[in-house]
């Protein structure tokens, strides 16, 4: 997500996150019998007394949910990590869902890309920019702020509809992030960071994750369009494609472990 020249802000606010987060039917009784009056039909009241007074057959019992359950409570995804940040494209560990039209897949781009979570994301990120005169070029003051905002905010938004949308289109892939929920933290870091090179496809099976590593490149290539004057072109594009997939390396190391981060830290709350 971004370029090279402003990924690092990103990196540094995902490992601070990181690393903060990281350190019981009862059944009826049986009635009395009712006396018989009538000495006439006393065998058929017997009969029909001996039926009434069968106690009732005892009700359906609901077992409650075991908390041992593994499948049921592990690995829960929210929609927004800490109720703000987007989280749309992680899926709930050990949940089977249908696969994504490409109008879905659009969909998921625009969410994270137009959000207003994201809206304030760059405001912070072009104000720190600006502050450290990252790009000379786009000078100072309002229309400074103005060149960094929309220069960061067409880096995330290209690279968004590259990885989640145009490109898994095209190759039937699924751009969603599927949690593992349960191992050690080595083996989940290593699931994690190791969906950037593999993938789900539409039909559900495993892939080269052509989505991320073609849609981050293009996106670096892309940038190239709206960062003038700039020295080393060709290692700047691999820069910032490094630095995308390195943010979004991150950012799968986040969503896998917020489940357990939210359980321990707030109890649930997000």
């Amino acid at each position: 997500m971004g370029s090279g020249n402003f990924g690092w802000m990103r990196s540094v606010g995902v490992a601070a996150i990181l690393a903060v987060t990281l350190a019981s039917a009862p059944v009826k009784a049986q009635q009395p019998a009712p006396s018989s009056t009538s000495s006439s039909t006393s065998s058929t009241t017997s009969s029909s007394s001996s039926q009434s007074t069968l106690p009732d057959a005892p009700k359906p019992q609901t077992a409650p949910a075991d908390p041992n359950d593994p499948n049921a409570s592990y690995g829960k995804q929210p929609k927004r990590i800490l109720g703000v940040i987007p989280n749309y494209r992680a899926v709930s560990a050990n949940t089977q869902l249908p696969p994504l039209e490409i109008k879905d897949k659009f969909w998921l781009a625009t969410q994270d890309t137009f959000d207003y979570s994201n809206f304030l994301l760059v405001a912070t990120q072009s104000g720190i920019a600006l502050a450290q005169n990252s790009q000379p070029d786009f000078g100072k003051g309002g229309v400074g702020y103005g060149r960094y905002y929309w220069h960061i905010f067409a880096d995330d938004g290209i690279e968004n509809y590259l990885t989640e949308a145009v490109v898994p289109s095209v190759v039937r892939e699924d751009p969603r992030y599927y949690t593992l929920g349960k191992g050690g933290f080595f083996k989940r870091t290593g699931y994690a960071i190791s969906r950037l090179a593999i993938t789900r496809t539409d039909a559900g099976n495993k892939t080269l994750n052509i989505s991320e590593i073609v849609g981050a490149g293009g996106a670096a290539g892309i940038s190239n369009f709206y960062y003038h004057n700039q020295s080393n072109p060709f290692v700047k594009t691999y820069q910032r494609w490094g630095t995308n997939v390195g943010l979004d390396g991150l950012f799968n190391v986040l969503k896998e472990f917020w489940p357990d981060i939210d359980h321990a830290v707030f109890h649930g709350k997000y």
